[in-house]
């Protein structure tokens, strides 16, 4: 496994695993609209972002879900984002989004992985605290970040906002 920031070429593979709630969707399907460039180049502008990837590794940049860079199907994904603060002694805090296994691979231990991997990046950066959020309907993701020892402490809100 390779664990790695995403590249431009990952794009199509990232956005597939986004749209895979069920099934493993081909990012040869993907249509990558200005709205995702844009966002993808100010993840990757940002040193307070990123989007991470676990690949197999594997040869054959050529393959289906590819990751364009040593070839290798992208798994699975994630967003890091560093939050500065003044709580915690003044420690930056990780926030974890996106996270991501291809449906056909579920149940494998990559999940856990890439969660594992995220923290002891987010560790290194001296972060304090890895938070997430996960939506209601996700109860399966739910027991899996409890598995991995994270801890309901919170209720979450939204307010969305009209363009």
């Amino acid at each position: 496994m390779i664990f790695r920031e995403a590249t431009r070429q990952d794009l199509p593979a990232v956005l597939a695993l986004l749209a895979d709630e069920e099934s493993v969707v081909d990012p040869a399907s993907i249509v990558v609209g200005e709205a995702h460039e844009r966002a993808f180049a100010a993840i990757g502008a940002d040193p307070r972002n990123e989007m991470l990837i676990l690949t197999d590794g594997a040869d054959g940049a050529a393959a289906e879900g590819t990751d364009g860079v040593g070839g290798g199907v992208v798994l699975g994904c994630l967003q890091l984002t560093y939050i500065p603060g003044l709580g915690r002694n003044g420690q930056e805090r990780a926030l974890v989004e996106a996270v991501r296994i291809r449906a056909d691979r579920r149940g494998s231990g990559l999940g856990a992985e890439l969660m594992r991997l995220a923290a002891e990046r987010a560790r290194e950066r001296g972060c304090g605290l890895i938070q997430l959020t996960s939506s209601k309907r996700r109860t399966a993701a739910h027991r899996f970040y409890e598995r991995l020892g994270f801890a309901r402490s919170h209720e979450g809100f939204k307010l969305h906002l009209a363009p």
